[in-house]
């Protein structure tokens, strides 16, 4: 038997990989954190992680886990439903970031939509830094996106690195100026790899502007120029630009979950945290 509360603790630091980050997520101590997945790992009779100066990494082991963790978590929560006799009702207003929907969301919508056909789901796909807006403007109830330099609160759902990506093959002359490929303001990538280049004096110009990550990527892989992207979340057939192009490193990213101040009834915030429940129980980038 596996004890649930582990199992969410080993998903939190294989989302996260750091224990402290994990720690953070769930509002306990560190040491918490490394009991739950040592009693784990002795609980399987094998290493989940590997662990040393330069950070946490999944083993073989440990990504097969993954799976079961998911799986026994979804499980318990359908049989937690079921004896408790209520369900949840009511309309939910969610925000998300483009480059997440077109790729972990649809699982996760369908996997909520399943547990709880009365809520009213009120998708909202927008960049980012559009999405802190609306939030604040108490016009969504709950927004994953990424962390702001000015919003810096949230609860992290995974911590990942920007690159430049570009298609195979593509040829960047160092004498000219970078050609960018941008989503429009107050994008947040954007304004990362503008302030980046700034700062290391590399001259660009930009060749190609587009609200829709699907025109984006579009562009890219035609070949117009680079584009600054979440590294767990590269399109098809687009790969990250070489190291000897010598361009400029963009930094970490973090992808963060944040609820409405305004919540219009208790209805709504459970519904938020059923859902916040699943993205945070779901697949690591």
């Amino acid at each position: 038997m596996f004890d649930p509360s582990q199992l969410r603790t080993f998903l939190a630091v294989a989302q996260t990989l750091s224990f402290t980050q994990a720690a953070h997520r769930l509002g306990v101590r560190q040491s918490t954190v490394s009991q739950h997945v040592r009693r784990l790992e002795e609980a399987a009779g094998r290493q989940l992680f590997s662990r040393d100066t330069h950070g946490v990494e999944l083993t073989e082991d440990g990504e097969a886990m993954l799976g079961f963790a998911r799986s026994i978590l979804e499980a318990n929560e359908r049989a937690a439903g079921w004896f408790r006799g209520t369900r949840l009702r009511g309309r939910l207003r969610f925000g998300a970031s483009e480059d997440f929907v077109v790729t972990r969301l649809p699982e996760i919508l369908k996997g909520f939509r399943r547990e709880h056909p009365e809520v009213d789901l009120e998708l909202t796909v927008e960049l980012s830094g559009t999405l802190h807006q609306r939030l604040e403007a108490g016009k969504l109830d709950l927004v994953l996106a990424k962390r702001s330099e000015e919003r810096p609160q949230g609860q992290l759902v995974w911590r990942d690195r920007l690159v430049w990506i570009g298609a195979e093959g593509l040829r960047l002359d160092p004498g000219r100026p970078l050609p960018l490929i941008v989503f429009p303001p107050p994008g947040l990538t954007r304004a990362r790899a503008l302030d980046v280049l700034e700062r290391h004096g590399r001259s660009w110009r930009i060749v190609c502007t587009s609200g829709s990550l699907n025109g984006l990527v579009a562009a890219a892989r035609a070949g117009l120029g680079v584009m600054a992207h979440t590294d767990g979340l590269i399109p098809p057939g687009l790969v990250p630009v070489p190291e000897r192009a010598g361009l400029p490193e963009l930094g970490p990213v973090d992808f963060v979950l944040l609820y409405g101040e305004r919540q219009r009834d208790t209805a709504t915030r459970a519904a938020a945290e059923r859902l916040a429940e699943a993205i945070l129980a779901g697949p690591v980038p």
